[in-house]
């Protein structure tokens, strides 16, 4: 097999490993709006993962594929792969694939301390103490606003993404396929970004009052839904959004065009 072949694959499986955890979340969230749980995050889903027969070989499989999203996501934007461009919106696009391809790397190596040291979930320190560091300056408040624009913008660009339904022109199906694959894809973006705004928004009210050891991620987006007016059906809209994006990732890992333009490697 090809070293170009071996990309594709690994940013298919990038894909199918992003699907895993969305479907993990959703499915807490969708439990939790029964209240019989209460909404999940990421980590918490990798947990819960760990906790089931067979449980190192699936986190073991999750670690491989966030860890291959990482790098695609990363190749996206320093490659742009997809032709996005150099100009503003080019480039505030492959930020955000930048941006997306770090976070990734961090969980895959969150699941893997899970492996390494079972359910010793008390990693992340490093991430920690450097939020400590970065808000101990005295106008942290202004970099908690900076850090906040960044699930903001990207709550926004999949807001659009989903609605304008741009993610087709990426797919390789026939349009008996896409008659399926839009309708779910648009309504898991526009979810998964209507949480990414909250969690941006959390992030900006806090201000100064910011936790650096209990950041504000996708379980706060979810609880702070689940307390709203009629919370339990807003949080089961959220809940099924969730699990439509993990439909959509499912999707890409199945038929997205996978450029892989990169100097000097083969491409057959």
């Amino acid at each position: 097999m090809s070293p170009h072949h071996t990309l594709v694959l690994l940013a298919r499986a990038g894909y199918a490993a992003r699907g895993v955890m969305y479907l993990i979340i959703g499915i807490f969230a969708l439990l939790a709006a029964r209240d019989s749980s209460r909404p999940k995050d990421s980590h918490s889903s990798l947990e819960a993962l760990f906790s089931q027969p067979f449980g190192h070989f699936l986190v073991g499989l999750v670690v491989a594929g966030l860890l291959a999203f990482a790098a695609w996501r990363v190749l996206q934007a320093t490659r742009d792969v997809d032709h996005h461009g150099r100009e503003f919106k080019g480039l505030v696009i492959r930020g955000g694939l930048l941006a997306g391809g770090l976070v990734n790397g961090a969980l895959a190596f969150f699941a893997l301390g899970l492996l390494i040291d079972g359910l010793r979930s008390s990693g992340g320190g490093q991430t920690e103490d450097l939020l400590a560091y970065l808000l101990s300056w005295k106008h942290s408040n202004l970099v908690v606003y900076l850090v906040a624009l960044v699930p903001f913008g990207v709550g926004i660009a999949h807001f659009f993404k989903g609605w304008k339904a741009s993610f087709e022109k990426y797919f390789e199906a026939d349009d008996e396929v896409m008659k399926y694959v839009t309708p779910v894809s648009r309504f898991g973006l526009i979810a998964r970004g209507v949480a990414f705004v909250e969690i941006g928004v959390l992030l900006a009210i806090s201000g100064s009052s910011y936790q650096a050891m209990h950041p504000p991620g996708l379980k706060d987006a979810l609880n702070a839904l689940q307390n709203l007016p009629a919370g339990g059906v807003v949080l089961m809209v959220m809940a099924l959004g969730l699990i439509a994006f993990s439909a959509y990732s499912f999707a890409e890992a199945a038929w997205r065009r996978i450029n892989m333009d990169v100097p000097g490697m083969a491409q057959a």
